[in-house]
């Protein structure tokens, strides 16, 4: 009688099924309906930005000057094309390409640029940043005697400064002045006026000036920012802080001019930007005479908007360009890659995801339909993010993204595959709790393994710049995506359909009901992989010295963005589609020649450094497709990729290391933590080996592929470990290496079905999307098998033998598990389901 009175939505404390609702469950549905909500409304109002090779955009032909102190030669050129890349990605433009062309000449791309005059100006203005004494009011004569003419007022720009004051502790300061609205005036100063002599200006009320010589410059500046002055109202300005030496020299400065009366126009400090006074404040009377403002911190103000105020402090963040630069061209490009060859990328990518899409619902069935589901939601949260972000999408990236939706079915098999081990252990099996124990369980693998990737993804943004930088931002989007959409959104759509009845009644429709194929032959065979583990170690070391045997032997093959080349430049008598030029030349010998539209009617091509012949072969080529040809440029150009960008991705890449490395071993201990990152550094030069035996070029498309392998290798390599650290912590007197081959037993399920996921989006990449894509799947498809097999072959025997070094003779295992041991012990033999 008790027992059919109770309700059967109200179990007993000691029923297996927890309630269908829980108020966790309830947070998680808000939390995933208000992401995807909130997905869905950016992807519908904000367009995404496409890079050149999908889209194209404005190129801008800057020309460097001599002046009186620096010669405008080769060396010249590239520090201002790294001055340039600064601006660039202050500008907050993605993905640009900038090369040297001959020694004076800077060619500059920009995909997807509002306003192009705005960036030209912005690009080639120098930001020279000087402080000057006030001499005093400029006669009506004194143009005339000094033959100086005075520069306009910066349109616009009216303000003051005045020292930040609560840095040292006083109320010194130059107290902001009335300004008027700066008048517009034609005339300019001599072209041979310099910081280092007198010369006569504007101020912001259309005043004459005379100003002594620069008592300060921009390089005695240590940095400046825009903010928002909330508390007193006054609006947008620029902080301006001192390097140790500018800050005496400011207090100089202002010290001299206190000591001149109240209302003298001596008692002024004019502050020049581009030769146009930006600010002339009087100093505050409380300033001591000699001793001036002290504290190293100067404020801009004025009516400066949001973006004049960012504008102006990124020009002094970026330094001074090294000489003057000139805007001589600017056109529109169009896309590096044609019409034809996005479309297959993109039916390639459809393909691909189709065919993952099937199988994750072949092996898992409902729960692998509800993993689709969560897919799809997962491309939505990263493309929102990406468009947000303002990041600009190429089709590596595009790719790299695609290939990231069959990642992403990692945390999805890992939770589902530790699912069906806890199904296979209960007594009277139930689906919800086996999915409540698989996301639990899987939880310290799957968090590990993207904290590792999110550090080095941050430290590749923050380090790095240009396309590495770029990729950084990608990655660490793609990572925060896959955790949204594994950990909520598909937990709240899986455990809601294991809680009906018709999935408790028919529990094998599920997917998770049973041990699964892999599983169940590695526990009838029960193979012992770890029993002497240096003869897997004997293995990789072979393919290590094969594989890195041809960096010596063949050498690497640098794309034209490590090592510039040729860019020639032809008007055609009729519109060619770049597609039909490419291929021509494709079969004409030149199969990585980069072709453009340019202009009207015109046609760029981007080659490596080629021969006389060569140019001259090129050339008959175009001229063929063309039906005639005329070559209106031939330059040699630098490599977008410079000195700079790459010692500062090696950097990045090697503190990136260093960091994650410092991870692991404080979750894993140094024993495991070490083995991961060498087996992905041995990963790292048996694809870079295999590349230079192929002759495969090194380029921006590579160096994508490889930061993407070195992510899958770690992660790999964590998944085993967590489960190694499991056991660990719970059978400490058995021996290591049977622990050891026991994790590796249980992990192939889940490597095996997410290695089997990207092969297929990789191999449709390979196959369907020409040659753009073939070396990138090519590059990936290495990696994903290498680093497959290091997890298992190179890391686990790496990590036996270190522990072996460790450990006194007849131990069991110094691998400590994490503080917290695991709730239940893993499937060993129960074949059930």
């Amino acid at each position: 009688m008790t027992r059919s009175s109770r309700s059967p939505a109200s179990p007993s404390p000691r029923s297996s099924r927890p309630p269908r609702s829980s108020r966790a469950s309830r947070v998680r549905a808000l939390v995933a309906l208000a992401t995807v909500a909130l997905s869905v409304f950016i992807t519908l109002t904000t367009p995404v930005r496409l890079g050149l090779d999908l889209r194209g955009g404005t190129q801008i032909v800057l020309e460097t000057r001599s002046t009186s102190t620096t010669k405008a030669d080769g060396a010249a050129t590239d520090r201002t094309v790294e001055v340039l890349r600064g601006r660039i990605d202050a500008l907050g433009v993605a993905e640009p390409t900038i090369n040297r062309s001959g020694d004076n000449r800077i060619i500059v791309e920009l995909p997807g640029v509002q306003d192009p005059k705005e960036a030209a100006e912005v690009l080639g203005r120098t930001a020279q940043l000087t402080f000057h004494k006030v001499l005093g009011p400029a006669g009506p004569d004194t143009e005339k005697d000094t033959g100086k003419g005075a520069a306009s007022a910066q349109d616009g720009t009216k303000g003051s400064a005045e020292d930040d004051s609560t840095k040292n502790g006083s109320e010194n300061g130059a107290k902001e002045n009335s300004a008027k609205d700066g008048t517009k005036d034609d005339t300019k100063d001599s072209a041979n006026d310099g910081p280092d002599k007198e010369r006569v200006l504007k101020d912001e009320s259309g005043d004459r000036l005379r100003l002594a010589p620069a008592s300060l410059t921009g390089n005695d500046v240590k940095g400046a920012d825009a903010r928002l002055d909330q508390q007193r109202g006054s609006g947008w300005h620029v902080t301006v802080d001192f390097k140790k030496g500018g800050s005496s020299g400011w207090a100089k400065l202002t010290g001299e001019a206190a000591c001149r009366p109240p209302g003298d126009p001596a008692r002024r400090v004019a502050i020049v930007l581009d030769d146009k006074i930006i600010s002339s404040p009087q100093i505050d009377p409380s300033v001591a005479c000699r001793t001036g403002i002290t504290g190293g911190s100067t404020e801009i103000t004025g009516r400066f908007s949001d973006a004049e105020a960012r504008e102006l402090s990124l020009l002094i963040n970026g330094g001074a360009l090294p000489v003057p630069v000139e805007t001589v061209e600017q056109r529109t490009v169009g896309p590096t890659l044609g019409a034809e060859a996005i479309e297959a990328s993109a039916w390639a990518a459809v393909i691909g995801t189709g065919l993952t899409a099937l199988f994750v619902l072949v092996v898992y069935r409902l729960m692998g339909a509800l993993a689709v589901v969560a897919l799809g939601c997962y491309g939505l949260l990263s493309y929102a993010a990406l468009a947000a972000l303002g990041a600009t999408l190429t089709l590596p990236g595009l790719a790299g993204f695609v290939l990231a939706i069959g990642m992403a079915v990692d945390a999805n098999v890992l939770v589902f595959e530790r699912a069906r081990e806890e199904y296979a252990k209960q007594q009277r099996a139930s689906a919800r709790v086996s999915l409540v124990a698989g996301f639990r369980n899987a939880l310290s693998a799957i968090a590990d393994s993207n904290i590792t990737t999110l550090i080095a993804a941050g430290l590749l943004f923050f380090l790095a710049s240009g396309p590495v930088r770029g990729f950084g931002v990608t990655l660490g989007i793609g990572v925060l995506a896959s955790m949204v959409s594994a950990l909520v959104i598909t937990r709240v759509l899986a455990e809601y359909a294991a809680a009906r009845r018709f999935v408790r009644r028919r529990p094998h429709i599920s997917g998770i009901a049973g041990i699964g194929v892999v599983r169940e032959r590695l526990l009838r065979r029960d193979p012992q992989l770890m029993r002497r583990p240096r003869r897997w170690l004997a293995v990789s070391l072979v393919a290590l010295v094969l594989a890195g045997s041809g960096l010596f032997v063949r050498g690497l093959d640098f794309g034209v963005e490590f090592t510039g080349g040729r860019l020639i430049e032809y008007t055609t008598t009729e519109s060619v589609d770049p597609e039909k030029a490419r291929a021509a030349l494709a079969d004409a010998g030149f199969p990585r020649a980069v072709v453009q539209s340019s202009g009207d009617g015109g046609l760029t091509v981007r080659t490596d450094r080629l021969t006389d012949s060569e140019e001259t072969k090129v050339t008959r080529t175009v001229d063929d497709v063309a039906g005639g040809a005329e070559k209106l440029r031939d330059e040699v150009v630098g490599p977008s990729l410079g000195e700079e960008l790459r010692r500062g991705a090696l950097i990045a890449l090697g503190v990136a290391l260093g960091t994650q490395l410092l991870y692991l071993a404080a979750r894993f201990r140094w024993v495991l933590g070490t083995a991961a990152v060498v087996a992905m550094i041995h990963d790292v030069i048996i694809l870079v080996g295999v590349f230079a035996w192929l002759g495969k070029p090194i380029d921006g498309v590579f160096l994508a592929a490889l930061l993407t392998v070195i992510g899958y290798s770690v992660n790999d390599s964590i998944v085993v470990f967590d489960r190694v650290r499991e056991l660990v912590g719970r059978h400490r007197s058995t021996p290591l290496p049977q622990l050891a081959n026991q994790a590796i037993l249980q992990t192939v399920p889940r490597t095996v079905n997410t290695g089997l996921g990207a092969v297929f989006i990789l191999a449709a990449l390979a196959l369907l999307g020409g040659d753009s894509l073939m070396d990138f799947a090519l590059a990936l498809l290495i990696g994903l098998l290498v680093g497959t097999y290091s997890s298992v072959f190179t890391a686990t025997p790496l990590a036996l033998e270190l522990d072996g070094r460790q450990r006194p003779a007849g131990g069991g295992g110094t691998v400590p598990a994490r503080r917290r041991p695991a709730a239940r012990v893993p499937v060993t033999g129960d074949r059930r389901g």
